[in-house]
């Protein structure tokens, strides 16, 4: 699987290289300012971007311009967001075209390689991955008032807070410790109020979920 990977701290780049590198991953580039990440999404066509929010020259946005930039010219492109902050319209707009393939990672937050390296993997096969204080600040922003994520239970909040992430029901009924089933009539009770289709497919559940919390932005 090969990567692109932007990030303008060497030593954590340098890490992250070895890192990937050391669960087989093919490193295409590794690259610290926002044209040369450019350069390599749009030349080297990886099988998945690993990218800072804010790089140089201006410490912005670059990264996730550059990001947005090349999924633009290659639908669905994966996307991998590492970021010291919750950044809300980054986030969103990553997610706005609900095609898959994007995570969104708190680097203060990413405990160990494998977790890690299990998100690049999902996030390159076209699933997502999402910090939990990500999927809080999204929804926050949806329920209440006349929004009809204000019409959730708190259980069911804590249920698509969890689908959002990526999880299966299976592995949401392990943490929330309650069956499989009643799980599953918790997703049925969420889609019915967002008015979205119920779908078999945890990847494309999740995008639809995704993709309502991004609407009328």
């Amino acid at each position: 699987m090969r990567v692109v990977l932007a990030e303008d701290l060497f030593l954590l780049r340098d890490g992250l290289v070895r890192m990937l590198e050391a669960y087989d991953f093919e490193i295409a580039a590794a690259v610290e300012t926002g044209p040369e990440l450019a350069r390599a999404l749009a030349e080297l066509e990886p099988d998945v971007a690993v990218v800072d929010v804010r790089l140089p020259p201006t410490h912005t946005d670059e990264g996730l311009q550059c990001a947005l930039q090349a999924r633009r010219d290659r639908p669905g492109l994966p996307v991998l967001v590492l970021s010291q902050h919750v950044e809300q319209l980054y986030a969103r707009e990553l997610l706005a075209d609900g095609t898959g393939g994007v995570g969104y990672l708190l680097k203060d937050r990413v405990f160990d390689a494998e977790q890690f390296v299990d998100a690049v993997r999902r996030v390159a096969a076209g699933g997502t991955a999402m910090d939990p204080q990500v999927i809080q600040q999204l929804l926050s922003r949806r329920a209440g008032g006349g929004q009809p994520l204000g019409r959730l239970t708190p259980r069911e909040l804590e249920v698509l807070e969890l689908m959002a992430q990526g999880r299966s029901n299976a592995a949401i009924a392990t943490q929330l410790v309650v069956t499989e089933r009643a799980i599953a009539k918790h997703t049925s009770n969420i889609f019915a109020k967002l008015g979205l289709e119920v779908s078999d497919d945890d990847n494309r559940r999740v995008l639809a979920v995704l993709a309502y919390l991004d609407r009328d932005r």
